[in-house]
Parts: structure tokens; sequence; C-alpha cells
């Protein structure tokens, strides 16, 4: 909208407010809450974990108030610190509160690995403060130490935690995957995640032996996947799942599948000098992630259980949304590097960005009919 409007406000710190709300608001609230919901939910209305789950909200709209005004300064990283201080209460909390049968299913390794890989990512901000002091923004090690929380948030935390969700919904069903196939599925994807952390320093043009690494973790994700899938997709799934949740988590995983081939492909060099320094491209693939794989999958486990609602033209418009800003802002970075013609196309951005905020509200509003439904 910057470049339509003329807007008084600092578009970096609107950034800001913008990455950390998105991931945090809603990303992370919804997959607590998914977790307390299937693993803990006798304790979900818990003196204990409404402290943590209030704590976390007050830190959250503490950062909404303060990054667009200043962006990273006093007040924000305040927030931006008890908000981790919170995950980690989160985190023992539910390890603490996880039963002993519970502990025993194939999802719930992948949702401890996930939540561990939660706590990892927090390396990322807590290391900010010192690179910032010591050697100031400038430095490479600055922009590592976002990717670093980055990385382990969406590749750790977000996506292997669905996945445990996943394969948590297939369970309940009498789904078993088997034990030998799970733990090569488990290692596989765990040592693909660390690796695929070199991914995120290519941008710095390092030894070769640092893309070999980066390619090695996108194989063995891939594979992990892949294993996963196949195993599942064997014991027809739709026997297992509703049509609308399988729809939902089989989209989900078509975009997937996208997201690890061009994984993939980002260690090689051409393509990886390609992408790191077209901010459309960047963009283009972190909400392929975000609004697709992560956003549709939290959807199919919320109206599984019923904690979400949502009709046919909300989660139509939502993909239509989705789909075009995708085409928007991926054909103005390819167009941009092999110099096509490239219109001003910011005010198409902004009408299908409109089609994803209509999609958001109605859902939103629909919550409310819902909850007149709930029994009290």
């Amino acid at each position: 909208m910057f470049a339509i409007f003329d807007i008084p406000a600092n578009y970096k710190f609107l950034v800001h407010t913008h990455s950390h709300i998105a991931l945090l608001g809603w990303v992370y609230t919804a997959l607590m809450s998914l977790l307390m919901f299937l693993y803990c939910r006798e304790k979900i209305k818990s003196r204990g974990y409404n402290l943590i789950f209030w704590f976390t909200q007050i830190t959250i709209v503490g950062m909404l108030f303060s990054f667009p005004f200043t962006g990273y300064a006093l007040f924000s990283i305040i927030f931006s610190s008890l908000f981790l201080i919170a995950s980690y209460f989160f985190a023992a909390y539910f390890f603490k509160n996880v039963s002993k049968e519970d502990k025993k299913r194939a999802s719930y390794k992948l949702v401890r690995a996930s939540i561990w890989f939660l706590i990892i990512s927090s390396i990322g901000p807590w290391s900010l403060g010192y690179v910032m002091t010591a050697l100031g923004k400038t430095s490479p090690w600055y922009r590592n130490a976002i990717y670093f929380f980055l990385h382990f948030q969406y590749n750790g935390w977000f996506l292997l935690a669905l996945t445990g969700i996943f394969l948590f919904l297939l369970e309940q069903k009498g789904f078993k995957l088997k034990n030998r196939i799970f733990r090569i599925v488990y290692y596989l994807l765990n040592s693909g995640i660390v690796l695929g952390l070199f991914l995120s320093g290519l941008w710095m043009k390092p030894a070769g032996i640092f893309y070999i690494l980066a390619a090695l973790g996108g194989l063995l994700q891939l594979i992990a996947y892949y294993l996963l899938f196949r195993s599942v997709s064997a014991e027809r799934i739709t026997e297992y799942l509703p049509k609308r949740t399988f729809n939902l988590f089989k989209i989900a995983a078509l975009l997937l599948a996208v997201k690890l081939f061009a994984q993939l492909a980002g260690a090689v060099p051409v393509v990886a000098n390609m992408v790191t320094f077209n901010p459309d491209l960047v963009i283009a693939y972190l909400h392929w992630i975000f609004l697709g794989i992560i956003s549709l999958s939290i959807l199919a486990a919320l109206d599984y259980h019923q904690l979400l609602t949502f009709g046919k033209i909300s989660f139509a418009i939502y993909i239509a949304g989705f789909i075009l800003t995708e085409i928007l802002i991926s054909y103005r970075g390819i167009g941009y590097r092999l110099g096509l013609p490239l219109p001003d196309n910011s005010l198409y951005i902004v009408l299908a960005s409109i089609l994803l905020l209509m999609a958001v509200t109605k859902i939103l509003v629909s919550q409310f009919y819902l909850l007149k439904k709930t029994p009290k």
C-alpha cells in the first residue's frame, strides 16, 4: 500500500509488526491451543495454563502496539523477550502434563521435537542484543540471527508440530505408523531440519561444503515426508478423516511438496544467488509456507475438532486471494530477474490482499455464530 498511498507510517516498523503478529499472534497461539486441546484437554481451564495463555497474549498485544511506532526499541524488545520467556513456561507446562499413555504416541514424539526447536529458535532473538551492540545492524550476523530464528520457527516448530497434529488425528481413528518407518521418518526429519539451517546462510556465498550440507538437509526432509505420506496414503486416509479435513490437508501436502523441491533447488548456487537479494521471491516463498501450508493445516485441524467454522465461500475467497498474491508477487520477482515487462502491479497486489482480508474477516465473524451454538 505504501507504493500507492502516502501513508504516514514507517514501512519497516509495520513489516516488523506484520511478521511478529502473524507468526506469534496467529500461528503460535493456534498451535499452543491445539496441542493443549489434543494432549492436555483437562488442563485447558487450569489456573496454570490460563496464566501462561493470557500472559502470552499480553506480550503479543504489547508487540502490536510498540513495533509500529518504534520498530526494534525498548518496549518492543521487552515484550518480545517476555514472549520468549512465556514460550519456555508453555513448553515446560506441556511436557509436564501430557499423559504417560500419550507420550508413547509417534505423534507426540514429533510434537516434542517441534517444541525443542521452538526453544532452540529463541537463541536467534536473544543473540540480537549482543550482535547489535558489538557488531551493529550491518553485520552479517544480524541477518543470520534473524534467519536462525525464522528457520527453526517454521521448519522446526510450526511444520513439525503440524505434522505431529496430523498424525495424532489419524492415531485417534486407529491408524498406527510402523515403528521402523516412523524411526526413519523421525531421524530424517530432525536431521534435515538441522542441516537445513545452512540454506539460510547461503546469502553469504560460503564455501562449497555449505551448499552440499544445505542440499542434504533439503533432501532428507523430502525423503522423510515422502515416506510418511506414502505410508499414510497406503492406509486409505479417507477412511480416517472427513472429506473436508482430508481435502484441506491434501492441498497443504501439495503445497508442502512444492516447498520441499524449492528448498532443495535453493541449495544450487545459481538459484541461491538469484533468490538471495530478490525480496519479492523471498516474500512469495514465505507466504507460500505461512498462508498456504501452515494456515491451511491449522484450519483443517481446528475445523476437524469444531473449534473453528468456515464456509465454502470463505475458503474460496481465501484460496483466490492466496493464489493471486502468489502469482503477482512471484511474477514481479521473476520478471525483475529475467528482464520481463514489469508494469506496476502494486495496486493489484493490494486488491488481491483484500480478498485475504475479506476471507479472514468472514471466518472471524462466523465464530460468533459457532459460540452461540455451543452448549453452555
